[in-house]
């Protein structure tokens, strides 16, 4: 069932009513306010839960805050008043960044309107429409539904007539990535419109700006998601490709990585973003040809202290290794080795267990000889090790049974040793304690020779009902 929701005037009505009518302190009604609300099962995460301020000398009228700052915005924009709209902007920016709540109450009561019209009234000045963008930024994180038209519009237009400001394109990024998260037709207008192009040539042209790599990476890898739930099918793959076959997707992101070396986060990204692109087996076997795999490789076994880039590393890996003469590749240049010794120095990491698990679950499909590499290496060991470190991650059950099954299934002389490392009970652990484990955990243990109950649950024959 739906949560209850109230509007943020009912809610400041109650607290206001606590103060007046019960004699409370400002604090003290707030917190009475929420309890009351939660108790009767209303979902606040919509509701700035701040006592609002007086915004008129006798105190008479309360306002938040974010409302007194956009009157003075929606005022300043119709006075076409430069200074008084810069400065509007600068603090509506600062609130809109607290939480979601007050970006959500400045949208309902007209927000996105009065900034649209502030970046239109800028759009000659540079400084001006630079606080407007980050202003949109701030306002569109979480709420990409208030973007329109227009505004697609509007922040192309930018992108394409500011290429050599990085500034204005950082904003500008910023403001697409937001728009786009969980918004598919969004994605699909700005894509029509030639988002794809601005983002990778925002990579290339600013090549030596970490932060405006870092936003474009990450421009470009929402642009391949799948994540709206309103709509049935989006354009991700078709996007991906595009990326690849139309911009040189694969080309521009390997290059950028050599220019930041020492920098985690845009290495991070990267890596993120060539494994959302690595959609098809020829888009695989050109990340190896461009030397990307080398790269990752190497990348993996000099970072492997930094958990978060490892953990995008190994999605990267698992993401190439869909090509069969890319995981012979990972193998021959040390690869298992490296997954291996990343699962055990951040065994305590259940993201790391379930990257590290299903790279090397990649690696040994319909590959017999690297199975063998990877059973040598210590990977079932490694691999079961996490299974009993994180006996409640259903990701990481889920990718080491299938690890298992996969070393075992074309070459029956490794399932005695995995069974005396304990195999065969962590894994029907997992099968009992997690639904979505049962058909691979089944499947491992059936390979692994254990006796494995296949109940029939249907047969198609006639027959009466029980009661």
């Amino acid at each position: 069932m739906a949560a209850k929701r109230i509007s943020q005037e009912t809610f400041d009505d109650v607290v206001q009513e606590n103060i007046i009518e019960f004699g409370m302190d400002p604090e003290e009604a707030l917190n009475e306010a929420i309890q009351q609300f939660e108790s009767q099962g209303v979902d606040l995460s919509n509701i700035v839960k701040i006592v609002p301020s007086p915004a008129s000398e006798n105190g008479q009228e309360q306002k938040h805050m974010v409302l007194q700052i956009l009157d003075c915005l929606q005022k300043a924009v119709i006075d076409a008043d430069s200074s008084k709209v810069d400065e509007s902007l600068v603090n509506f920016a600062r609130q809109c960044r607290q939480e979601l709540s007050v970006r959500y109450l400045a949208a309902q009561k007209g927000a996105y309107p009065a900034v649209l019209a502030a970046c239109r009234l800028a759009s000659e000045e540079r400084c001006s429409l630079l606080k407007a963008l980050q202003a949109l930024s701030a306002l569109l994180e979480g709420q990409p539904d208030i973007l329109d038209v227009p505004g697609q519009e509007l922040l192309l237009r930018v992108l394409q007539e500011s290429r050599d400001d990085a500034d204005l394109t950082l904003a500008g990024v910023r403001c697409i990535r937001y728009a786009c998260l969980k918004h598919e037709q969004n994605r699909q207008d700005l894509v029509k419109g030639g988002i794809l192009a601005l983002l990778s040539e925002a990579i290339v042209r600013h090549g030596d700006r970490a932060d405006v790599v870092r936003e474009a990476c990450s421009g470009l890898r929402i642009m391949t998601f799948d994540d709206d739930i309103r709509v049935p099918f989006g354009h991700a793959h078709d996007h991906a490709r595009m990326i690849v076959a139309e911009h040189n997707g694969l080309g521009i992101l390997i290059e950028a990585a050599k220019a930041f070396t020492d920098d985690c986060s845009v290495l991070s990204e990267i890596c993120a973003t060539l494994a959302r692109l690595s959609v098809r087996n020829e888009f695989c076997q050109e990340i190896m040809d461009l030397g990307g795999l080398n790269f990752i490789v190497a990348l993996l076994a000099d970072c492997i202290d930094h958990q978060e880039l490892v953990k995008q590393v190994l999605s990267a890996i698992r993401a190439i290794a869909g090509n069969d003469d890319v995981k012979d590749a990972i193998v021959n240049a040390g690869g298992t080795d490296l997954i291996i010794l990343a699962m055990s120095r951040h065994l305590g990491n259940p993201q790391v267990c379930e990257q590290s698990c299903a790279a090397l679950c990649m690696l040994a499909l319909r590959k017999p000889e690297n199975c063998r590499v990877i059973m040598e290496g210590g990977g079932a060991l490694a691999a079961l090790q996490a299974m009993k470190t994180h006996p409640r991650e259903v990701a990481v059950q889920k990718q080491a049974c299938m690890l298992i099954r996969n070393l075992v299934s074309h070459t029956q002389d490794f399932s005695q040793p995995i069974l005396e490392m304990g195999a065969e009970d962590l894994i029907t652990e997992a099968r009992e304690a997690h639904r979505d484990c049962d058909d691979v955990a089944k499947a491992a243990l059936r390979d692994l020779g254990c006796k494995v109950e296949l109940r029939e649950l249907w047969t198609g024959q006639k027959g009466s009902l029980a009661r």
